[in-house]
């Protein structure tokens, strides 16, 4: 039976999943044990790992022991989301638990976060907490702008040596970050390291091409690195017997650093893997069906915490998700998620530093696109770029890309790197890759027109300035990235 295919009975002794056979850690019928005061956090957030490469949903090649165990002993979320699909706005949402376009610059790459934004790491530092970080945890971009005199996530220093030197007297919130997987990978290491590229699931807007399938286990190798980081991080935290008194949640800022992927508000760009462990305050082994974001973890964070989660927040906790019992669809309420984009990086036409804006909404059934300015390159400009990529530069650089710019006249060029229509409508359950386009059909205007409605309200809601009547200045933020100033200068712009 796969993890999640049954109900949880809370009196069950015995757990079997396919993930293995789980002694329950309380006696039938007992109550969960409280946890010992406030609990510890461990946020670990990697770069471009997205939804579905771990085992725990399916995924048969890649080999993700410690996300496994945390969705075994914790719960496993189905459809979890980013808020936007880009580094620096998808680390600026978590942070202050608000939508990506609420907080000006900040909805850009390489930008800088306000301090205005109530910040979920200060907020539990300023209740008593110790905070630190490792590796990368917000960014990439310019904190000093925005008013902070250190970085946003607190000091930076190993996982095991803040545990050495921290203050047990208090509790910690630790941002346990790094690179993995971004690229550039090593080519050829994950089959070196034995991971079968003849197993590996192409999506169906790729080639099922020798050269995608080994840049996909190269990513993979860099999945199962991250992977191997954080179940140290776990031994630690068992080492210490600060395990069932911790919260863990492990997740990733946006889809892999593919075409179609990362930059993208398809389920491969926008949708990521999530679980949560907090061993002395929630039933484990339960999967959840509920929609939540990456903007859930601050309030989230916050009210485990005993800390008031300020109004500014859009995200909503996930505390009343982990103290229940139940699994599937545990909030009838929490039925569709919404999400969006600016600038990834300025991939338009030089000397332009405009991005491509879109807004989606996400169903279980429907994935609703709407491409504000469908005039402009989804994935940056063929050629001529500012962007010193050049080449369809909102993609990184990498085979798959190669591959699939090599033939502009094939059907993996136009999903991937041609213009789009102004309006995307996809049925996510019979075609899960979302390639087909159902926005223009005549039978399903009814359904764009209901989301679009639906979209349209909780943005305006939600203070979304394309959808209200603010000032939209994303195109104008400055891109604090020094080469871009010089690949300017040098083609004669100031």
């Amino acid at each position: 039976m796969h993890v999640g295919a049954k109900r949880l009975d809370r009196r069950s002794f015995i757990k079997t999943t396919a993930l293995g056979v789980l002694a329950a850690p309380y006696g039938l019928g007992a109550a969960a044990p409280k946890a010992k005061g406030r609990p510890n956090i461990l946020f670990c957030f990697a770069d471009d790992w997205g939804w579905p490469h771990a085992a725990a949903y399916g995924d048969e090649v890649v080999k993700t022991p410690a996300f496994d165990r945390l969705a075994r002993e914790g719960i496993l979320f189905q459809h979890a989301f980013i808020s936007s699909p880009s580094c620096t706005p998808s680390r600026n949402a978590v942070l202050t638990g608000q939508q990506f376009y609420r907080l000006g610059q900040g909805a850009n790459l390489h930008s800088t976060l306000d301090v205005k934004h109530p910040n979920f790491m200060f907020l539990l530092r300023d209740a008593g907490y110790q905070i630190g970080h490792w590796r990368k945890a917000w960014g990439p971009g310019d904190w000093k702008p925005g008013g902070y005199q250190q970085s946003p996530c607190g000091p930076n220093s190993r996982f095991s040596d803040f545990m050495k030197n921290r203050d047990k007297s208090k509790p910690f919130c630790f941002w346990f970050g790094t690179s993995d997987p971004h690229r550039p990978y090593t080519k050829g290491s994950g089959r070196k390291a034995g991971i079968p590229v003849d197993k590996v699931r192409v999506p169906d807007f790729f080639p099922d091409d020798e050269q995608v399938r080994s840049d996909i286990v190269d990513y993979y190798f860099e999945v199962q690195r991250w992977d191997s980081d954080v179940n140290d991080a776990i031994k630690l935290l068992e080492a210490e017997g600060d395990l069932d008194n911790t919260i863990i949640a492990m997740s990733g800022d946006h889809g892999m650093p593919f075409p179609r992927c990362k930059g993208n508000l398809y389920d491969w760009g926008a949708r990521v893997p999530l679980a949560i462990r907090w061993g002395a305050g929630t039933w484990p082994g339960r999967v959840v069906t509920d929609f939540v974001s990456t903007t859930d973890l601050a309030p989230t964070f916050l009210e485990a915490a005993g800390v008031s989660v300020p109004s500014a927040m859009t995200g909503k906790s996930l505390i009343p998700i982990l103290k229940s019992d139940n699994e599937g669809r545990v909030d009838a309420n929490r039925d569709f998620m919404v999400f969006g984009r600016e600038r990834h990086v300025p991939a338009q036409k030089m000397p332009s530093m405009v991005g491509y804006p879109a807004r989606a909404l996400r169903t279980n059934k429907w994935l609703l696109i709407l491409n504000l300015e469908p005039d402009r390159w989804p994935a940056g400009v063929p050629k001529g770029a500012s962007h010193p990529m050049d080449q369809h530069a909102d993609c990184d650089n990498g085979p798959t890309k190669q591959v699939i710019t090599s033939d502009p006249g094939s059907r993996y060029y136009e999903l991937c790197f041609a213009k789009r229509d102004a309006v995307e409508l996809y049925d996510c359950a019979t075609d899960p890759d979302q390639v087909n386009n159902l926005a223009e059909k005549p039978q399903h205007r009814k359904t764009v027109d209901e989301l679009r409605d639906r979209l349209v309200a909780y943005l305006a809601r939600t203070s979304d300035p394309r959808f209200t009547d603010r000032p939209v200045r994303f195109d104008e933020h400055p891109y604090r990235a020094g080469y871009m100033k010089k690949r300017l200068q040098e083609h004669g712009y100031r």
